[in-house]
């Protein structure tokens, strides 16, 4: 089989493409035949050494993928061969089979296509999980998202809204807010022209935001967390801005308030059956048509290191997906 190779850290223009041997499903794991692999700006990370998840070389990018179960390994139950099926898989997705364990696979409804199915996992998940299961949103909560011009946060807008939440979107460029605004944010706020704690004040009368969902970090979070309303949560999810924030914590006793984080990738491996139920209903949504999670480009896995260039420049503004099917 085919597989996009990362044998040096030196970078997406390194990652090669050869043959290599299938691999053989081991007990409680399947071989899944992949059809479309998703990539993340973690992917120009990882191929250079510099991402928290460092495999031994050589390795492939990729850790979202989509395809047909093919075989099956000893001990697998509640799936079978020729089921349609999506997972996260850290890494090693860019390759033709990949053998992985059955409990992380997620069936695809009929009428989603393998790219957006491969292409849901780290975005949404991270939002389902980050906003249901650690931020408790409740129908007609205020949720302050920041960072939301960037995928996890515009994710985390239309997450938001589908849970029933009033949702403000803040960053820094009025060009992406009106993105925000058409994914169904209620207001927005450009954090780099006014100041956070007063606009989002305002926008809530005075009481506060019940949920910030903080994608940036940086001097952007204390100001947000000076925003919350009594019992606010205050969401850990990643330091886009650069900077890890110190925070006063008197400020949370004074609201009584919860500072929570984050941490998909990890709550994935340790509690893999949530994460399941988490995905089905993500890709249920999108089989409603209630979701369409935006796809700007396919490659074929040949062209893998220019599908990579593409997040190395900055220039995605949806997802980035390799095809691999016939």
């Amino acid at each position: 089989m085919k597989a996009a190779l990362c044998k040096t850290l030196d970078g997406p223009e390194a990652v090669v493409v050869e043959e290599i041997a299938d691999p053989v499903a081991g007990p409680g794991e399947v071989v899944v035949r992949v059809q479309a692999a998703a990539l993340n700006f973690f992917d120009t990370l990882i191929t250079r050494g510099k991402y928290q998840t460092k495999p031994a070389l050589p390795f492939s990018p990729s850790g979202e993928i989509a395809g047909v179960v093919e075989s099956l390994g000893t001990g697998v139950a509640g799936v079978k061969v020729g089921d349609r099926v999506a997972a996260a898989v850290g890494y090693g997705g860019a390759r033709e089979k990949i053998a992985i364990a059955a409990e992380g696979l997620i069936p695809i409804p009929d009428g989603v296509s393998d790219a957006v199915a491969s292409a849901v996992s780290v975005t949404f998940g991270t939002a389902i999980h980050g906003l249901k299961d650690r931020g408790h949103v409740k129908p007609g909560e205020t949720v302050a998202i920041l960072g939301a011009t960037g995928g996890a946060g515009q994710a985390a807008v239309e997450v938001a809204k589908l849970l029933g939440a009033r949702v403000i979107a803040a960053g820094s460029s009025d060009e992406k807010l009106a993105i925000c605004k058409s994914l169904g944010a209620d207001e927005v706020v450009n954090y780099d022209a006014v100041d956070l704690k007063q606009a989002l004040k305002d926008l809530t009368d005075g009481r506060g935001v019940d949920v910030v969902y903080d994608c940036v970090g940086g001097k952007y979070a204390e100001p947000a967390v000076r925003a919350l309303a009594w019992e606010g949560r205050f969401l850990v999810v990643g330091f886009a801005a650069g900077d890890i924030p110190k925070l006063p914590l008197n400020l949370l006793l004074l609201k009584g308030a919860d500072a929570v984080g984050v941490f998909w990738g990890e709550a994935v491996r340790r509690n893999p059956e949530r994460h399941r139920t988490n995905m089905i209903e993500v890709l249920g949504w999108v089989a409603d048509g209630k979701l369409d999670p935006r796809i700007q480009a396919t490659y074929p896995l040949a062209e893998i290191r220019e599908a990579i260039g593409v997040l190395d420049r900055r220039e995605a503004a949806g997802k980035i997906v390799l095809t691999l099917g016939a």
